[in-house]
């Protein structure tokens, strides 16, 4: 792993803690726009979910279910997640942090997962990676030679922890209503 690869790897969850306090001090949130984030939020959380029911880290090359559209369905869940908290802000400047973090972040961390695949499953995943977008999902699932159908699993949900991403939303939301709440109007 690069030492770059290992910084963003080892960082981007520490370095979104400060990023979270300089969001809520641009953000000037007013009902509609926190409802409205909220919405794309869940869609965000939902496609997490969705993947996370799936995903068997480090055991197995997943290629089914939401990984049949695209390689990595967590983090098109976070980018939609950070849509629906760039716009509960309802900040340009929380919003383009938000976007910057993003970008620089998960591209780096995207491609050091895809190497250490290509390390583990070799061939598998080429072949994968040829029919699958890495970001942006495809329209019909990639029909790849040898997978199962495979199934969500809620066993599976719970052991990635992904309760967790839900819980972090609901919280930015509740502060962003006390921040609209008690500023003065």
């Amino acid at each position: 792993m690069s030492a770059a690869g290992a910084f963003f790897t080892r960082w981007r969850v520490r370095l979104g803690y400060p990023l979270a306090i300089a969001v809520l001090f641009f953000s000037r949130p007013t009902p509609w726009s926190i409802l409205i984030g909220a919405v794309i939020g869940a869609a965000g959380l939902f496609l997490r979910a969705f993947a996370a029911g799936y995903l068997h880290k480090q055991a197995v090359l997943t290629i089914t279910g939401p990984y049949a559209h695209t390689r990595n369905p967590l983090y098109f869940g976070s980018c939609i997640l950070v849509l629906g908290t760039s716009i509960a802000a309802h900040s340009w400047v929380s919003g383009i942090l938000l976007v910057a973090y993003f970008a620089l972040f998960y591209s780096i961390v995207m491609r050091r997962e895809e190497n250490e695949l290509r390390m583990h499953h070799g061939a598998a995943f080429e072949e994968y990676a040829r029919a699958v977008p890495l970001f942006f999902p495809r329209i019909t699932p990639a029909k790849l030679q040898g997978s199962s159908p495979g199934n969500f699993s809620f066993a599976q949900y719970r052991k990635n922890h992904e309760w967790q991403a839900g819980a972090g939303f609901l919280l930015l939301l509740v502060i962003l209503f006390l921040i609209w709440y008690l500023r003065p109007h």
